[in-house]
């Protein structure tokens, strides 16, 4: 696949954005995936890190705001007219023949994703507010929300495949590591983690230090992590070591220090997923308006706990802090809550999205795919996964590809993608049903284009054999692979049998 990611990040925008992106890439990183990020605002930290991931980067060019209407809520987010900021990503995007085009911008909308649409093939957007109208293939949003079913509805088309909900939220895979080791927190907060993101430019950091060390009634360790974008870095830095807190400055050990601490403190957006995966009881703030819905709706699950306030002060910080500390268990049930939602595993359920959206061309088998099929039917992983696992004979195949060609009933077809062989599929048909069986070709990297296969196969068969009206698999019971991707394509087990009314 060849996928390309439009996001930004600056003081105003915080670095999150960019930080699930990165995550998503990494996800679908494999040998036959290159992943480009096109930017227009982008710390040089941050440039350096998606480039030493073996990412490419495109800075787009900078430009001053001009006096043009910017119609949507965060339109200054952008800079420029989305026509402006359209324009230049197409220059980068056309004739390159992607396959996904990633957005991650509030600052963009329909107008943005129509002027993008003929140059890539599918476009996924990711979003959090649902203020505005989408153009696109996929769209994610990881949040909960109370109405979170209709949130979309009249943004998206009808076509528009939406991934909803936490079970999407987009963690890096040593949060599910680190999921297997934590329990729901008991007992006394006697560690505490205090992380407003990795920008935080209200300084709600300085604030939360402030209101902890008022707090004298409890004995604990605190744990304080800043971003090195962070305005204030050097006085939190000081403030920490005078009071002994732990001051961990853009530190890759997120996962680690929320599995070890008892209690939080921080901010909505994101972070509310990463530590609900870890069981951790958090006093929740939002940091900008737009994650007080996000919290309040979090919060009436158990999952988290937050309150309302004019102004977050460092007093009313405190109060709502030692509360939650004088009360272990309401911080118990907020762990439990919170571990029920949100199990880690968001991003390969988004990767698996993304990889199963993919078009295979499928073409029938003809005399000159004789020999190709040898050689892939007779390849040690598929003759392990076949009812025959004893190596196939020339004269053996060579009957039954001929039979195979000439027989009306039966359908041979080659799967291709970018120029490669991806595998091969197989139906039977009897009257109205028809038996489908599917290999990939071991030679290529085909990971993670089994259920695309079998989906494009699918398509195949009911434009060109309208009359099968169900479909069977019939697959080995030590052959989970296989199992997986026909119950993901939406077939029901039935014994050995996995069947699907098309």
């Amino acid at each position: 696949m060849k996928i390309a990611f439009r996001v930004d990040a600056s003081m105003q925008i915080g670095t999150g954005h960019v930080m699930r992106c990165l995550t998503l890439a990494n996800a679908l990183v494999g040998d036959d995936t290159t992943i480009h990020f096109i930017c227009r605002h982008l710390p040089s930290s941050l440039e350096e890190m998606l480039r030493d991931k073996g990412f490419d980067v495109a800075i787009l060019p900078a430009r001053e705001k001009s006096n043009e209407e910017f119609p949507l809520a965060h339109s200054d987010w952008l800079g420029v007219a989305q026509a402006v900021d359209a324009k230049a990503t197409l220059e980068l995007v056309q004739n390159q023949e992607y396959d996904w085009l990633i957005v991650d911008h509030y600052a963009l909308d329909i107008s943005w994703e129509r002027i993008l649409r003929p140059a890539v093939k599918k476009i996924m957007v990711i979003d959090d507010l649902a203020d505005r109208e989408h153009d696109c293939d996929i769209l994610l949003d990881q949040n909960l929300y109370a109405n979170q079913e209709i949130r979309y509805k009249n943004k998206v088309s009808s076509q528009c495949k939406t991934l909803i909900g936490p079970r999407y939220a987009l963690l890096r895979k040593e949060f599910a590591e680190f999921r297997k080791k934590v329990k729901p927190r008991q007992g006394k907060a006697a560690r505490i983690l205090v992380f407003f993101g990795g920008v935080d430019a209200n300084d709600f950091t300085t604030k939360t230090i402030l209101a902890l060390s008022q707090i004298t009634e409890h004995n604990f360790l605190v744990d304080v992590v800043i971003g090195d974008q962070h305005t204030k870095k050097e006085g939190i830095e000081t403030l920490c070591q005078r009071l002994g807190y732990l001051c961990h400055v853009q530190t890759n050990r997120m996962a680690e220090l929320m599995a070890n601490a008892d209690f939080s403190i921080g901010a909505g957006g994101g972070a509310v997923w990463e530590r609900a995966c870890l069981m951790l009881p958090t006093l929740s703030i939002p940091t900008v308006q737009h994650q007080v819905k996000q919290l309040v709706d979090v919060a009436l699950t158990g999952a988290t706990y937050t309150f309302d306030a004019e102004d977050y002060t460092a007093e009313k910080i405190r109060t709502h802090a030692e509360l939650l500390m004088d009360n272990s268990s309401l911080r118990s049930l907020l762990s439990i809550r919170s571990s029920e939602i949100v199990d880690g595993n968001g991003v390969y359920r988004a990767a698996q999205a993304l990889r199963s959206e993919i078009e295979i061309n499928l073409r029938q088998a003809n005399e000159l795919d004789e020999k190709l099929l040898f050689e892939w039917r007779n390849h040690p992983k598929i003759r392990a996964v076949s009812f025959n696992k004893n190596e196939i004979t020339w004269d053996q195949h060579h009957n039954w590809f001929s039979a195979s060609l000439s027989n009306s009933n039966r359908v041979l077809l080659i799967g291709e993608y970018n120029n490669k062989f991806v595998g091969v599929v197989r139906f039977d048909l009897q009257s109205d049903d028809a038996e489908i069986s599917i290999y990939l070709v071991q030679e290529n990297e085909n990971n993670g284009l089994g259920l695309p296969l079998i989906r494009s196969a699918e398509k195949w068969i009911c434009k060109h054999r309208s009359g099968v009206k169900k479909l069977n698999a019939n697959v080995l019971e030590t052959n989970k692979l296989s199992q997986q991707f026909f119950i993901k394509a939406g077939y029901t087990p039935e014994t050995r049998l996995y069947c699907k009314e098309l």
